[in-house]
């Protein structure tokens, strides 16, 4: 009963698929307009990972699986409600899973995500994420795999097993790129995981990665948003099975400094969470006009895409929305009109 007391919740909050045409966006976009965008790949999950009360690991599972790990854009005009591209099919053929794309200082489009391809040196070097870059958000060019966990090793000499969600952040304090990204040495990624991080300059050289936020539980898909003089990461807790109870869903951590330490804010949910459960792939952006923060977030193993929104990074309410249709993993940016014209005018034709 309480499994599916659960599902039956987080079936009720979901949020229906994105409707509207490129036409009827690109008619209400206005000079000087800022547009939201969203970008993401898309999947329906095969099965749902359980634990049971002897510890061993049970595949449940799921309808009609699907998975398309392309990068996919959609736009919206309040962040909640989103007209896809290219009618939800790929704007780019690389393959990637959890893209994140933000503006970097210098005006460069710069892509980081889970996946990418295999280094020829693999073996020597340990997993890497993809990175690319755009001028325009329309012409993409794969620059290189990333070996961030090259070198490092835990207490038993065991190498990363695995580089997820990498996201990167510009520190204007000193005047680099900060990366943030998830790694386990266990047998699944999901495991006894960690988010750790990186520096550069020039995204050639890096500094050696160290942990950033070691909590009880286990962790993935951080993403940091500075706001007011404060650095919050947004992250996944990565608890489940019948020990736990099912906590796999989005929590806040606060510092005055983005290399820590973090605290933990306690969320109204789920003994400390601030979204339902299953969710992951947290995306936060201060709403346009600064009233307040938007935090997005999937239901991974329900086939859906959700918001919420706070004043004070600790009560969220759900808002009403609709998203593109098997979307996973998002990065919500605000883009010009100029620059949202010419990506639904581009795939459009």
């Amino acid at each position: 009963m309480r499994i599916l007391s659960i599902f039956l919740t987080l079936i009720c909050a979901l949020p229906i698929y994105a409707n509207g045409t490129d036409s009827e966006l690109l008619s209400r976009i206005a000079d000087g307009d800022s547009v939201y965008m969203l970008t993401y790949f898309r999947q329906r999950y095969p099965t749902r990972i359980e634990i049971d009360s002897t510890g061993k690991i049970v595949h449940v599972p799921l309808p009609d699986p699907m998975n398309i790990e392309k990068l996919h854009i959609a736009l919206s005009h309040d962040g909640r409600h989103w007209v896809t591209l290219n009618d939800n099919r790929p704007v780019w053929n690389q393959q990637m899973r959890d893209p994140y794309v933000r503006r970097g200082h210098d005006g460069m489009w710069r892509l980081l995500a889970t996946g990418g391809g295999r280094r020829a040196d693999r073996d020597q070097t340990g997993p890497s994420c993809l990175y690319a870059t755009s001028p325009d958000l329309v012409h993409w060019q794969k620059v290189d795999l990333l070996p961030l966990m090259k070198g490092v090793r835990d207490e038993n000499g065991r190498p990363a097993r695995n580089i997820w969600a990498p996201e990167w952040f510009y520190d204007e304090k000193a005047g680099d790129y900060f990366v943030v990204w998830s790694s386990s040495f266990e047998d699944a990624g999901w495991k006894k995981s960690r988010l750790w991080y990186s520096r550069t300059k020039d995204w050639k050289e890096f500094t050696p990665a160290k942990p950033l936020f070691e909590p009880e539980y286990s962790v993935i898909d951080g993403t940091v948003l500075l706001h007011d003089g404060k650095y919050y990461l947004f992250h996944k807790e990565e608890e489940f099975g019948e020990l736990t109870g099912e906590r796999r869903a989005i929590r806040v951590a606060v510092a005055d400094n983005i290399e820590g330490p973090y605290e933990i804010i306690e969320g109204h949910l789920n003994g400390g969470q601030i979204v339902p459960v299953i969710t992951e792939g947290p995306s936060a952006i201060m709403e346009r006009g600064g009233e307040g923060c938007l935090l997005y977030y999937d239901y991974c193993m329900a086939d859906g895409f959700g918001v919420s929104r706070s004043s004070d990074f600790r009560t969220w309410t759900i808002e009403d929305s609709t998203f593109p249709s098997e979307a996973r993993h998002g990065t919500v940016s605000l883009i010009s009109a100029e620059e949202a014209r010419r990506v639904l005018e581009v795939r459009s034709e």
